[in-house]
């Protein structure tokens, strides 16, 4: 079996990681009833007690059995949500040498992150990162959890990226990254994510995209369904979608719906890495087959479905349905237009008892609707994992490298560029030791050649353009 560590950076990215953990406890405690620690746990856990074989949580008492720890690092330059995790029900899951934190924060401040707690705490994020890679057998992938507006996530979060390329330049690198609104409450954010946007494109090998104002919308959606008080459509309460509950931690926070789908998004993804199915895929051969351009690596995510049926009573889709849906506006985690925009690759990440013909025959019907590159067109990954999610028959992940992203990238130069032109805010990161005027030059060039490249891939050929000749 192969091995996979978690790195949470800043306050989204942990309480995101920790809604994850809680629901990989729950699907694990579903799906190995006996509680005996096994090769699919071992995926993201370490026994540490060899006398004990007791993992999986007891969803009822809520209780962890204290015989594992998680191959994890979690870092946060506050101290609040860390100290909720080692008073929480999860505290047996951790050390307290893998949590990680100050007590004066970032200040919103890219440069604070990245250049100040950067070096400060670079040697112990090293060492804790090494300590858990020395725990896996096969080291296959690190997954880092952040979100882009704020000093931590944006700013620590990417100069740790950096230092797993450095550290394990042969490790696939998977960023989870949660994208501010335009409407975000943090004026320097704009600024915090483009700085952030130049370390992702030059050191990860994949980024999933999470755009707030989307899961808003979701969240909103099944909000809607259930104040309809439509039959079939209501929400059950104290469910995992709305307050969180239904797994090991049960707090009610305002952002724990929309954690709780980019915790799915993971759920899904990490699926074939965790349990067994007819046509698995690795994790390293996401980049391999959705990243044919080393930048190009912003993958649109698609999640169908969004809630689990424990929370929902919505009737479960068809498995046809379900392909239709992955394509569909609404079920991404991205606000953006992949129909008519052109498909570089894309995965799908089929969850439970599942036939490859039903596959074939669902991605045949969906082809020519979908505008793919000339020189790609069978640019398809599929992988089958034969466990579906708890209270559901069957799940899809689609992962699109589409050019349509983008849009989303577009808006963000712009909203950096009002800030920028203005040099408004500037003097509070040219404050910080390390932090140069040129970053922020080199950042916007960095966003704009970007666009340009996935905006030149949809330009045709030109009718007369000289073809290439083979010299003899």
């Amino acid at each position: 079996m192969t091995q996979s560590i978690v790195v949470q950076v800043g306050q989204c990215g942990n309480q995101v990681g920790c809604r994850f953990w809680d629901l990989v406890l729950r699907e694990h405690a579903h799906v190995n009833q006996m509680g005996v620690y096994d090769e699919a746990l071992s995926s993201f856990f370490r026994n540490v007690d060899q006398r004990c074989h007791c993992l999986v949580p007891n969803i009822t008492e809520n209780q962890v059995y204290l015989c594992a720890c998680l191959q994890a690092v979690l870092v946060d330059m506050e101290e609040g949500v860390l100290a909720e995790i080692l008073q929480g029900p999860l505290r047996s899951l951790f050390s307290s040498t893998q949590l990680i934190s100050d007590v004066s924060g970032s200040g919103n401040n890219w440069a604070v992150g990245h250049h100040t707690y950067g070096l400060v705490y670079r040697e112990q994020i090293v060492d804790q990162v090494r300590k858990a890679a020395e725990h896996c057998d096969c080291l296959q992938c690190f997954f880092l959890i952040h979100s882009m507006g704020g000093g931590t996530g944006s700013g620590l979060g990417t100069f740790v990226l950096k230092l797993l390329e450095d550290e394990f330049p042969e490790v696939c690198r998977i960023v989870t990254s949660v994208y501010p609104t335009a409407e975000d409450d943090v004026i320097t954010s704009p600024y915090n994510s483009v700085l952030a946007m130049k370390e992702l494109t030059e050191h990860a090998d994949c980024v999933l995209p999470v755009d707030n104002q989307s899961l808003v919308d979701i969240v909103g959606k099944i909000q809607h369904m259930s104040n309809t008080g439509k039959l079939g459509c209501a929400i059950k309460k104290d469910c995992t979608i709305i307050s969180g509950q239904g797994g090991v931690v049960k707090v009610e926070k305002p952002f724990d719906a929309m954690n709780n789908i980019v915790a799915n998004l993971l759920l899904n993804i990490t699926s074939s890495a965790r349990f067994e199915g007819s046509l698995n895929m690795d994790l390293n051969e996401i980049a391999m087959n959705l990243v044919p351009f080393p930048r190009l690596h912003y993958l649109v995510s698609s999640l169908t479905p969004l809630y689990t049926l424990a929370d929902v009573n919505i009737p479960p889709r068809r498995l046809d349905q379900m392909f239709s849906d992955a394509f569909s506006k609404e079920h991404q985690l991205i606000r953006a237009d992949p129909k008519h925009n052109l498909y570089l690759a894309c995965a799908l990440m089929l969850r439970g008892n599942v036939q490859l013909s039903d596959l074939r025959r669902n991605i045949e019907r969906l082809r020519p609707t979908l505008p793919f590159v000339p020189w790609n067109q069978e640019g398809w990954k599929t992988s089958l994992c034969s466990v579906p999610p708890v209270c559901h028959t069957h799940s899809l992940l689609a992962l699109a490298n589409n050019t349509c992203v983008k849009s989303t990238f577009f808006e963000l130069r712009e909203c950096f560029v009002k800030l920028y032109r203005r040099k408004a805010h500037l003097h509070h990161y040219l404050a910080v030791d390390g932090m140069e005027l040129a970053e922020f030059n080199e950042a916007l060039s960095s966003i704009s050649a970007l666009i340009e490249e996935y905006t030149h891939l949809e330009s045709p050929l030109m009718p007369n353009a000289p073809r290439l000749t083979i010299a003899t």
